[in-house]
C-alpha cells in the first residue's frame, strides 16, 4: 500500500492542476529553478562548515576537547564514549553518523554507551547545518539567539538521553 502513496499524490496534484487549467509542468520547472538558486546561495556556508569539521577532526581538536570535558560529562552520567558524538552532532549529520558507527563498533549497540548514542542520534539536531541552510536561504543574519537556544536544546538532549536510557533500561 505504501508503495503507491507518492504516485497517487503526484496524480492527485496533476488532476487538480488540469482541473484548474494550470500549466503543471511549467510550475514544476519554475519551482525547480527557484530551488536550484536557493541551493546555490547556501552552498558557500555549507562548504565552510564541512571544511571546518574536517579540520577540527584532523587536527586532533575533537580528542583534546573530549578528554578535557570527560570528568564533567561522566559526573552528569553521560558516557565518555559518546562525548565525540555530542561535539560533532550539532555541526554535521554525516560526521555524527561516522562517530556513531565507531561507538557501536567499539562498545556494542547493547552497552550503555551504545544505547545513549542511539538516543542522541535520534533526538538531537545538526544545529549549525540547519541554521546555515535555513537562515542562508532566508538571508537572516542575526542568528545569536537561535544558536544559543538550539545549543541549549542539544545539551538538554544529550543529558536527558543518558538519563532516559539509565531510567528505562538499567
Amino acid at each position: 500500500m505504501s508503495d503507491f502513496v507518492i504516485p497517487v499524490f503526484i496524480a492527485v496534484i496533476m488532476v487538480i492542476g488540469l482541473a484548474k487549467r494550470v500549466d503543471v509542468f511549467g510550475e514544476f520547472t519554475d519551482g525547480a529553478k527557484e530551488n536550484l538558486k536557493s541551493a546555490f546561495d547556501v552552498l558557500p556556508a555549507l562548504i565552510a562548515l564541512m571544511t571546518a569539521i574536517g579540520m577540527f577532526k584532523a587536527s586532533g581538536g575533537l580528542e583534546i576537547i573530549s578528554s578535557a570535558i570527560a570528568p564533567l560529562t561522566e559526573f552528569l552520567g553521560f558516557p565518555r564514549e559518546c562525548i565525540p558524538l555530542a561535539l560533532i552532532r550539532p555541526v554535521s549529520g554525516s560526521g555524527a553518523l561516522a562517530v556513531f558507527e565507531s561507538i557501536l563498533t567499539e562498545v556494542s549497540p547493547d552497552s550503555f554507551a551504545g544505547r545513549v548514542a542511539s538516543v542522541v542520534i535520534g533526538s538531537t539536531e545538526t544545529t549549525f547545518y540547519t541554521i546555515a541552510v535555513y537562515y542562508g536561504i532566508t538571508k537572516v543574519k542575526k542568528t545569536k539567539h537561535a544558536i544559543a537556544s538550539s545549543l541549549t536544546a542539544d545539551l538538554t538532549g544529550f543529558i536527558l538521553s543518558a538519563l532516559t536510557v539509565r531510567l528505562i533500561l538499567y
